[in-house]
């Protein structure tokens, strides 16, 4: 799943020597994608629904190109995703969007705002959405005036993951849109939870089951449906007409390909698409003009092989592909469990490829022209795959570019042919320059007469010892009120006058010439307010709560500082994040949910295979702006499951993973896990065995909650010609 949209890393990030990486834009909340103007805008989209528009790369201050919040659903991996503007822009004043259309099939918004209450729980039954590409037309501001042009409205979503993604222009003139399977990531999906997406062969409402089922994350198979069952957008990349919105199928058979590019030149497009627990792959579409339509393969498979807990299911959508063939392998993949390149400083484990871009008309250094650079939110990395003798992409050539980042979601390349990239949990779009031997970035240094003193307190700021290698004029920006954005004064020595009690980080940015900046910062003290901080207590729960999937958690929590005393819930803000490990110390997080002005409520334990556990965050803002925050940890309630045969040795699938009889997982109580006996198998003597029972019922392939306490479940096999 796309994991994310948090990361334990910072905003600084390492890059290549004679390489620097730098800040142009800061402050955002959860961006997703930045788009370039030719006139030298930038369009920037935000999770929540918002578009802003920057007049250049320098300025501090954004207009709202549109607001599409009460439309888009923000929660989980949903949200506005996708962005990007005409190329013949101005002429055609059209910004494109993508979002999560917070709205069943056939509804309108809002649906469920930015939550999933409990029923139908987020990750349980799920709450259904849909997806939704929209062309927003530019006055000459750059900001949006009328209404929305809708052009598609698809993508069922059942479950809060593998939403939309990419839209992009195609060298056709054509939108090309991507879209993922919306289905489970806990367990494998064929449409056994309700159907409410209405995927054959039964109508919404109705279970399907194996082996004719053909919903959840068979969607993404559903161009190879019989002939008169619905077609849907889930897993595919489509052409899209950017006037009518008329579509066309060009690939299908992905889990979640979030962001696509085009090699510059070409009719190729080369897709990110997130794995379950293996794989991650780059997919390489090899011309979108020809009658060529590419499956590659998910459900069905999961990189190059196939995925255990669909093929343990026997399911005739997979199991004609795998007889037929026809499955389109990765052009690259990689192990969630092994290293990008080697030494390359990435963690390993989670994993969510998460950005696509060529390298193009850049002063890079040689061995990066035509480079393929590719980005991983979970591990915090960018790297660059460059080019091999036959003008591709070489995989035995993949080198780290930038590391340490803030869960990168997008990379593109932008003025200066630069490599740019959007850092969604640091909140900024980050730029990588080559400096050596053309252009250096300047030299910040900022000081400040007085740092300290009561209320009022007027500091006179000297910027004017800030110097630049090439001796080149700057210009100067100033973040004095310390709110994230450099808008307070362009002055080299400005003054600024503090009211209230504060600690103050006043900051310097000088651009040259060229568009390479430095930064530097000076801290201001107004008053004593580290003494006056809030101290911040969560009454409820504590930390040793362990909750089961389902279960209702009250919280409670407060706040005071000497100054302003108990704080009113106006003052509080809560966070629950699911940490989801692949070891005792690599975690990647999911924000969940979030509540704002209130002391307590309650939250639903959600659905998720373990390890994993919950982080609730309360923070609290003083009159000041001295802000503090507490978080406790919530590990689950687990329960191990026992899985046998009769006969002793069988193969048996749960979840994504195959193993032989006998075996224990560790799964969290109250949990949904399915379950796959294949059929027939070779077990005792060679001989041939064919499915019989199960000892708790259920059908061959079936889904079980785990329960509160250690079972074994037995599948039984019966002897057979077979």
């Amino acid at each position: 799943m796309l994991t994310t949209f948090t990361s334990t890393t910072t905003a600084g990030a390492a890059v290549p020597a004679g390489f620097t990486d730098t800040a142009v834009i800061s402050g955002l909340s959860a961006p997703t994608n930045a788009v370039f103007a030719p006139d030298g805008r930038v369009f920037v989209s935000e999770k929540s629904g918002l578009v802003k528009t920057f007049d250049s790369i320098t300025d501090t201050t954004a207009t709202v190109t549109a607001d599409l919040r009460t439309q888009t659903q923000d929660f989980w991996d949903r949200g506005l995703l996708g962005l990007t503007l005409d190329p013949a822009y101005p002429t055609r004043p059209y910004l494109y969007v993508l979002y999560t259309y917070d709205a069943v099939p056939g509804g309108t918004a809002p649906r469920w705002g930015d939550q999933c209450p409990t029923p139908p729980g987020a990750t349980e039954d799920g709450c259904v959405v849909t997806g939704r590409l929209s062309r927003l037309t530019l006055d000459t501001f750059g900001v949006a005036t009328g209404a929305e042009q809708v052009l598609v409205t698809d993508w069922c979503q059942q479950y809060p993951s593998h939403s939309v993604g990419t839209v992009a222009f195609g060298p056709d003139g054509n939108l090309y849109v991507g879209g993922g399977d919306g289905a489970s990531f806990n367990f494998a999906d064929w449409g056994q939870r309700g159907n409410p997406c209405a995927d054959p062969p039964s109508p919404a409402g109705v279970n399907l089951a194996p082996p004719d089922a053909r919903g959840g994350a068979l969607r993404s198979q559903s161009p190879r449906r019989p002939a008169g069952e619905p077609v849907t957008l889930d897993g595919t990349i489509t052409r899209v007409h950017p006037d009518t919105g008329a579509t066309q199928i060009v690939a299908y058979g992905q889990r979640n390909q979030f962001r696509f590019a085009f090699r510059p030149g070409t009719s190729e497009i080369w897709s990110g698409d997130v794995g379950w627990n293996t794989w991650e792959e780059i997919n390489r579409i090899t011309n979108v003009s020809d009658a060529t339509v590419e499956n590659f393969g998910w459900p069905c498979y999961e990189g190059s092989a196939r995925q255990s807990g669909y093929d343990g299911a026997n399911l005739t959508m997979c199991e004609s592909l795998y007889t037929a063939g026809g499955q389109t392998a990765p052009y690259y993949a990689y192990n969630h469990a092994a290293s990008v390149a080697t030494g390359d400083g990435c963690p390993t484990g989670g994993s969510s490829i998460a950005g696509i871009a060529f390298e193009t008309s850049s002063n890079y250094p040689a061995a990066y022209d035509g480079a393929l650079f590719f980005a991983d939110s979970s591990r915090g990395c960018i790297w660059a795959m460059q080019r091999g003798s036959n003008g591709l992409p070489n995989p035995a050539t993949i080198v780290p570019f930038v590391t340490g980042v803030n869960a990168p979601v997008q990379v593109l390349t932008g003025p200066g042919g630069d490599l740019y990239y959007v850092a969604l949990g640091a909140g900024q779009l980050r730029r990588v320059s080559y400096p050596a031997g053309t252009n250096l970035p300047p030299t910040a240094v900022a000081t400040a007469n007085p740092t300290s003193g009561n209320a009022p307190l007027t500091v006179q700021f000297t910027g004017s010892g800030s110097t630049d290698p090439e001796g080149g004029a700057l210009t100067y920006a100033w973040d004095l009120d310390g709110d994230g954005a450099y808008d307070d004064s362009t002055a080299a020595n400005p003054s600024y006058t503090y009211l209230t009690q504060a600690s103050v980080t006043a900051r310097l940015r000088v651009t040259d010439p060229g568009g390479l900046s430095g930064t530097a910062s000076v801290v201001i003290t107004v008053g004593n307010p580290p003494s006056d901080s809030p101290v911040v207590t969560i009454d409820n729960p504590t930390a040793a709560t362990q909750w089961s999937v389902g279960q209702t958690i009250p919280f409670a929590g407060r706040a005071a500082d000497a100054q302003d005393g108990t704080l009113p819930a106006s003052a509080l803000s809560w966070q629950l994040t699911l940490q989801h490990c692949t070891s005792s110390t690599n975690c990647h997080a999911h924000n969940v949910q979030s509540w704002n002005g209130i002391s307590s409520g309650s939250f639903v334990a959600p659905d998720h295979e373990y390890p994993s556990f919950l982080d609730l965050t309360l923070r609290a803002t003083d009159s000041d702006g001295n802000t503090t925050s507490q978080t406790v940890r919530l590990n689950p309630r687990t329960v191990n499951l026992t899985f046998t045969s009769s006969p002793s040795g069988a193969r048996l699938v749960v979840g994504t993973a195959e193993q032989v009889t006998p075996f224990t997982r560790t799964v969290i109580v109250g949990s949904n896990n399915s379950v796959s006996a294949p059929s027939p198998q070779r077990l005792t003597l060679g001989l041939g065995f064919r499915f019989r029972s199960w000892s708790d019922g259920g059908a061959q392939t079936h889904n079980i909650t785990a329960p509160a306490t250690a079972t074994t479940y037995r599948a039984n096999f019966q002897l057979c010609l077979c």
